[in-house]
């Protein structure tokens, strides 16, 4: 697609309308000025959108350009990875306020439930995977060695490649030094970052803006799923969890068949 790989920027008209909050632009588009600041690439546009098909948001993308809403240009964005620092909430138009109030509620009642909730909106997009798990590479980030223990054997069981980081530095680093994995099982509390940050961070870099991400955790207060879903996490599975259910939500997470019976 034309505009893809491309970094956008607000010109001041689309500054003004987003300040304003113009009710002659439409919600689409003042969706995706809400999150477009300094410089923003298409890829992390595309990473909080993941509810909507690539080729509606570059057509939005194009009209706003067209607009002068929007500019953009080739290229790079230069964007360390960092987890040191704290992230602010994405700044979201008031339909999506409301949306995510929705899928807190809905998402507290499936934890309580069943122990697992999955983002279908951010998952129905994704393109069905053509791998088996023996292809797929988890990174598990726990700082609990039992745990850690426990997920990488489940992980293994269900036949996927692990890779494992006790901290937020070991996972840095392990992203510097293998690259993005097939998906992320994040754990929220770790010894020198927050887990929620470290989300915040990876949605907001291009590399990483559309990497499966599932929170691992033993919070499920509606605060915390509130602010995981409105970062952008594909899931979330609270703990203790059985071996099936980690098996199954990866599978779904990836969108790969159902194992032979």
């Amino acid at each position: 697609m034309a505009n893809a790989g491309r970094i956008y920027c607000m010109t001041a008209a689309g500054r003004q309308a987003w300040k304003s909050e113009d009710a002659s632009v439409p919600t689409a588009y003042r969706r995706i000025l809400g999150m477009v600041d300094t410089e923003t690439h298409s890829d992390v546009i595309r990473g909080y959108l993941r509810r909507y098909p690539d080729a509606l948001i570059f057509e939005w993308l194009a009209e706003l350009e067209e607009l002068g809403l929007l500019e953009s240009h080739a290229g790079e964005q230069a964007h360390d990875l960092d987890f040191t620092g704290s992230f602010p909430l994405p700044r979201l138009i008031a339909e999506d306020q409301a949306r995510v109030a929705r899928d807190t509620v809905a998402a507290g009642g499936a934890l309580q439930r069943k122990g697992v909730y999955l983002a279908a909106d951010r998952l129905k997009h994704r393109p069905a995977s053509l791998k088996t798990p023996t292809d797929v590479t988890v990174l598990i980030v726990e700082d609990d060695p039992d745990q850690l223990i426990l997920a990488d054997l489940r992980v293994k069981l269900a036949g996927f490649v692990v890779r494992t980081a006790d901290s937020a530095k070991a996972l840095h680093d392990a992203l510097a030094a293998h690259g993005a994995p097939g998906v992320l099982l994040l754990d929220i509390n770790l010894p020198d970052g927050d887990g929620f940050d470290i989300l915040a961070s990876l949605r907001s870099h291009p590399a990483h803006a559309l990497l499966p991400i599932v929170m691992l955790t033993v919070r499920d207060d509606p605060n915390d799923i509130r602010r995981g879903l409105t970062l952008g996490a594909d899931g979330y599975i609270t703990k203790p969890y059985s071996k099936q259910l980690l098996a199954d939500t990866l599978r779904q997470v990836l969108k790969l068949e159902p194992p032979a019976k």
